[in-house]
């Protein structure tokens, strides 16, 4: 393992919404509303200055519909309804952005529930970056057991194995400073400081958060590590009935304790969840992130 790092290497980031998720709020966070509400999909566009365009996760896409039409996988629906269109998919915006689907060729993925890869399938030259604990447990589930734990393999592409760079085995391992505790480690994705990987596990196995910096601001992409910003700020855990859907509920505990405690020590590091409705009014819908690919 190597010296102790920081982010070090600018990137630009880019947030957006490949369509949402309605659930009752009460059942996600505690003191919620009992009302059924949305829950954006977002993923990150980045822009590197040496490898290009990078992506983390993808959102959903209409093919969800397709990958949930019969039993078991149509409960995945059921209990989770789901809104997206074409022009909402990840592909179909980087478009209107000027950057073809092809030119994609690094994809970041969180952990592989459907509405992270939802997309994976419109970028035929990318390659995969993951943690192997992530996707290892589902290579040999039942559709049952896989349907349970969000994973629909119709979503990801052909030669996926192929196209795949576990990050254990690709990456180095790196020691964080100490600005970054209680997250002592993570993976220096591309070798330049740029993009780091932390491991976020509990939600799902494996999962991956990301810490980058853009226009001279810190970020830390949680994933499903919090379902919102309230949850991390004020350590207000999912009613526990959640835990039927957590992979780990004690990693998925620890996680957002460290959450917590990282927010309370450096409030000014923007800790960004995937489904937190305010985090999508303010970066995407506000476009609060300066510099960003709108102006490219």
């Amino acid at each position: 393992m190597g010296d102790n790092l920081e982010v070090r290497t600018e990137v630009q980031l880019n947030l957006m919404t490949a369509g949402y998720c309605t659930h009752r709020e009460w059942l996600t966070i505690q003191g919620g509303s009992f009302g059924s509400v949305r829950f954006p999909a977002m993923f990150a566009y980045i822009e590197h200055p040496r490898l290009g365009t990078v992506l983390f996760d993808t959102g959903y896409s209409e093919r969800f519909f397709q990958a949930t039409s019969a039993f078991p996988a149509k409960l995945y629906r059921w209990t989770t309804p789901v809104y997206i269109c074409e022009e909402e998919t990840a592909a179909h915006q980087l478009r209107a952005l000027g950057v073809p689907p092809e030119r994609v060729q690094k994809i970041i993925l969180s952990h592989f529930h459907a509405d992270h890869i939802g997309g994976v399938r419109d970028f035929p030259n990318a390659e995969f970056y993951y943690l192997r604990t992530a996707y290892r447990p589902l290579q040999d589930m039942s559709t049952f057991r896989a349907t349970k734990a969000g994973f629909l393999p119709e979503l990801l592409p052909d030669r996926f194995g192929e196209r795949s760079r576990p990050i254990e085995e690709t990456c180095s391992k790196i020691s964080l400073n100490e600005g970054y505790a209680p997250f002592t480690e993570g993976y220096d994705l591309f070798g330049d400081g740029s993009v780091i990987g932390i491991d976020v596990s509990g939600h799902a196995p494996g999962q991956l958060g990301l810490l980058l910096r853009a226009t001279g601001q810190e970020y830390f992409l949680c994933a499903d590590a919090a379902w919102s910003t309230t949850a991390y700020a004020s350590h207000r855990l999912p009613k526990p009935i959640v835990k039927w859907i957590k992979a780990d509920w004690r990693q998925y505990k620890d996680n957002l304790h460290r959450l917590h405690v990282l927010h309370r020590q450096r409030p000014e590091l923007r800790i960004i969840p995937t489904h937190c409705r305010e985090a999508e009014q303010r970066y995407v819908l506000g476009s609060e992130i300066k510099g960003d690919a709108r102006r490219g």
